[in-house]
């Protein structure tokens, strides 16, 4: 991602990344330790996106999103309510109510956190993205305080009653953040 953002002309398209990670915390630039708990043999990854610490693995749709910001008049807090609003629309299109929560990057049913967002800006350049917990093992969230807000709960599309694939949702995630960034939805 990093490389090939900084490899990026003026005239590269933007470019959604789909796929699924191992194992793994990763803890963001402005991250502290000290949400990290038991973590046993899940290894923690340092990385340079925004946001504090959060767990990644199979089962999980990650869409990495490698957007050029200043192309598309596009602030950082933007992209964020975009992302947001991508993930609230898929999933109420599956007749789950989701929500954003002021202060606290990502989505929510309920008191629950279904998605997590962490990006990064270089040179007007967005990467990294959002994660939706789809089908997975939601046990390594108990080893942290996930994005660095002790007590958050944490679900998944399967436990809401959504049966499809996560490369189904995975898919169907991507349409809809084409939609919002290219302003599509409602139309």
């Amino acid at each position: 991602m990093r490389d090939w953002t900084a490899q990026r002309r003026a005239d590269t398209p933007d470019e959604l990344w789909g796929l699924e990670h191992l194992p793994v915390y990763t803890l963001g630039q402005a991250g502290q330790r000290s949400y990290l708990h038991h973590t046993g043999t899940i290894p923690v990854v340092v990385t340079d996106r925004g946001g504090q610490v959060t767990y990644h693995g199979p089962g999980q749709a990650i869409v990495y999103c490698l957007v050029d910001l200043r192309r598309r008049a596009l602030g950082i807090r933007a992209l964020v309510h975009h992302l947001e609003e991508a993930v609230i629309a898929l999933l109420e299109s599956r007749q789950i109510p989701a929500k954003r929560r002021v202060g606290a990057p990502g989505v929510y049913v309920g008191e629950a956190k279904v998605a997590a967002l962490g990006l990064r800006v270089s040179q007007g350049r967005c990467y990294h993205g959002v994660a939706l917990n789809v089908a997975m093992d939601l046990e390594p969230f108990a080893g942290i305080d996930p994005c660095g807000l002790k007590g958050t709960l944490v679900t998944q599309t399967r436990d809401l009653g959504v049966t499809e694939t996560l490369p189904g949702l995975r898919a169907a995630l991507m349409q809809k953040i084409r939609q919002q960034l290219d302003g599509e939805e409602g139309r």
